[in-house]
């Protein structure tokens, strides 16, 4: 994710960073430019329209469908920032649940034969953030999670199920052997059982893409709204509706592709959640609440 200061107006106009819209779509701007010359080209200097031909009126037509594509282009970027929102409250969720887990068992294991249960926790709770983190980025997990810890046979898919089974199973032990109450074990259940409601609220944003129909219907639609407009606005501009022409697809597919990128707030690109300096800050807090 990137880091910016919000006030610093220039920067942004001028600063072109490496997922920028404008450098993906240099090749279709190069393209669509091309085309509008075309167009012009052939309204001017070849067909030689007058300002009373009917394709003058086409303009109408832009008018009518540019409220439509507004509305359209409004609801796909909000729908895109609702998941990459949700993604980021699940995450600060987990911050949360993880610092209370520790602090809960911080207080409860407190004689010194329970040193070994609170490094188990220590290393299991963060381990959950970063399982979950390379599971959701459907990276590679190695089995070894620790040096001295082998936590599943190699058949085992799901890993972040199979890091809260192991601290459910360590909790459940620690009640078995007397060193919880079954009033405790109830305040920590509500913990444990909130890292698996957050991974499927993780994996319901990031297996659930917008539908195929409507994500391909407004690509569509740019696409013939963008190329019908040099007919039209040749008779007003001349030669000057290529820029015009090439800067209006630039605004609008810049806004498709920004709802195509922050709707899968989990991955690799520049404006996907930092999941791996949340991660560390879990691991951070949780070692310094179970020493």
């Amino acid at each position: 994710m990137l880091s910016y200061n919000p006030k610093e107006w220039f920067s942004f106009i001028f600063r072109f960073h490496k997922g920028d819209t404008f450098r993906k779509l240099i090749p279709l701007m190069a393209g669509i430019g091309v085309y509008s010359a075309v167009v012009a080209f052939l309204e001017i200097e070849y067909w030689q329209l007058a300002d009373t031909s009917h394709i003058k009126n086409t303009t109408v037509m832009h008018t009518m469908l540019g409220f439509v594509i507004s509305l359209l282009l409004v609801f796909r970027t909000n729908t895109a920032y609702d998941r990459w929102w949700e993604g980021r409250r699940m995450w600060g969720s987990l911050v949360n649940n993880s610092r209370n887990l520790a602090i809960k068992l911080a207080v409860m294991l407190k004689d010194k034969e329970d040193k070994e249960d609170k490094d188990f926790f220590k290393r299991m709770i963060p381990t959950y953030a970063s399982v979950l983190n390379l599971h959701l980025k459907n990276a590679d997990i190695s089995h070894e999670l620790f040096d001295d810890a082998t936590l599943s046979p190699a058949h085992y898919n799901h890993k972040p199920n199979m890091v809260a089974k192991a601290i459910t199973g360590r909790v459940n032990d620690l009640y078995i052997g007397g060193k919880l109450t079954g009033d405790q074990l109830i305040i920590l259940n509500a913990e444990v059982l909130s890292l698996t409601d957050i991974c499927g609220a993780c994996e319901r944003i990031k297996n659930t893409p917008i539908p195929y129909s409507y994500s391909a219907f407004i690509k569509k639609f740019i696409f013939f709204y963008v190329m019908t407009l040099p007919f039209g606005y040749v008779f007003q501009l001349g030669y000057f509706v290529v820029p015009v022409v090439v800067f209006i697809f630039y605004v609008l597919a810049s806004l498709e592709l920004i709802a195509e990128e922050i709707e899968d707030p989990f991955g690799t690109d520049a404006n996907d959640l930092p999941l791996e300096k949340i991660s560390e800050n879990i691991k951070r807090n949780v070692e310094e609440l179970l020493q």
